[in-house]
């Protein structure tokens, strides 16, 4: 599994990064088979340490964990305990549904876009209905089932996930709801 640990505006010592080598590999090693990288940065906010962990597995799914702590090893032990707690939901998951997938998870292109919000207190008409475009960046759709696509969101911890149903033809959404539970869109093709 390829690593790379890195600071913003902060150094990260080579004690700090065998310590974060040996336990996430150690978490990562007991609930997934194959991980292919991980991602780790730490940053500071205020007097807080924060640490932002991602792992990419082989399935294509993604485990996503954020700590805060006063210390910057507390804050990785905190990230590393939501990681492998993310990891082993997974894992139970997979044996839940009594199926490995066997081939990666397809990905589709697709554009993304950031669009500006509108001016606030404006009491005239806007000359066009258009948004305007403050960003655009290419992202990739997952081709998922639907269960894979609530634990991919849940993994990710997004509020919404778009993904091009395996079973069907389409594009589907799921998404968290306000009272907790999970929605999910499926237009009539």
């Amino acid at each position: 599994m390829r690593y790379q640990i890195t600071g913003k505006h902060i150094d990260i010592g080579e004690a700090l990064q065998t310590h974060v080598k040996d336990e996430l590999s150690t978490v990562v090693g007991k609930y997934a088979e194959r991980p292919t990288d991980a991602n780790i940065v730490f940053s500071k906010s205020a007097h807080e340490y924060v640490c932002e962990a991602t792992v990419h597995l082989s399935t294509g799914l993604t485990a996503q964990a954020k700590a805060h702590a006063t210390e910057i090893y507390a804050a990785f032990d905190e990230c590393n305990e939501k990681m492998e707690k993310q990891l082993r939901r997974y894992k139970r998951r997979l044996k839940d549904h009594h199926r490995e997938r066997s081939e990666p998870v397809e990905l589709f292109g697709a554009s993304s876009y950031i669009l500006a919000p509108e001016a606030e207190a404006e009491e005239s008409e806007p000359e066009t209905l258009q948004p305007v475009i403050v960003a655009e960046m290419e992202t990739k759709i997952q081709s998922l089932s639907v269960g894979e696509a609530v634990m991919q969101m849940e993994l990710a911890g997004a509020p919404v996930l778009v993904f091009k149903n395996e079973g069907k033809s389409g594009l589907n959404v799921v998404y968290r709801r306000d009272d907790g539970n999970i929605g999910w869109i499926d237009p009539q093709n």
